[in-house]
């Protein structure tokens, strides 16, 4: 396997894993991840900006977060139970391999969502134009896929639910953390999630 497709494997295994965690056979409840992902889209196009009326600098950063978010839904949505992460990672590193662009960021955005609201689907080839266009590699959206979802696994393990779990130590949020473990990693490591855990374990109040 390729690089990307074993990334997007164990995305795909990371997604399942989590969606698992909420209801055990969730693939067939029918939840409505496309309609997840065009309210992400609109929330996204407020950090990017569109009001003609009054000055706005696209917040690339939060962007980026909003993209990983929505590679979660995506993902959701692919996953049907039957085909291997395999194969639905190949027909992925195809599309994002070939990314549909419009004008500009925001009309290919709005491609994405049309296609979640029309078709109720996820076009990964306009996700990745829409990445292309704000300079996104398949490398940071690894980086912040990993990060987010293992992040949410560890604060269920830890508590979060109960309302048990230290947010801040160190006088650091746990995402300012997370920032830092990944830094410190190699993200072509085939144990990467695992080490990414392991480091918040490490760092977490005892």
């Amino acid at each position: 396997m390729s690089a990307n497709i074993t990334k997007l494997v164990v995305m795909l295994e990371m997604q399942n894993a989590m969606n698992t965690k909420v209801h055990e056979q969730w693939f067939s409840q029918g939840f409505e991840w496309y309609r997840a992902i065009w309210v992400e889209c609109a929330e996204m196009l407020d950090h990017y900006g569109w009001k003609w009326w009054k000055k706005q600098t696209p917040d690339t950063e939060q962007v980026i977060l909003e993209l990983v978010d929505i590679f979660h839904f995506g993902l959701s949505l692919r996953i049907d139970g039957k085909t291997s992460f395999e194969d639905l990672a190949k027909q992925l590193d195809t599309e994002l391999a070939s990314p549909e662009q419009a004008a500009d960021f925001k009309q290919t955005l709005e491609q994405l969502a049309a296609s979640a609201v029309a078709e109720k689907t996820f076009n990964a080839a306009a996700f990745a134009g829409c990445m292309q266009q704000i300079g996104m590699s398949l490398d940071d959206l690894y980086r912040g896929y990993v990060g987010k979802n293992t992040l949410n696994f560890f604060r269920q393990d830890h508590g979060y639910k109960e309302g048990s779990y230290i947010k801040v130590w160190d006088e650091k949020e746990d995402n300012e953390h997370l920032v830092d473990i990944v830094k410190s990693l190699d993200t072509e490591h085939p144990d990467f999630a695992k080490q990414v855990y392991a480091g918040l374990k490490a760092r977490y109040p005892a």
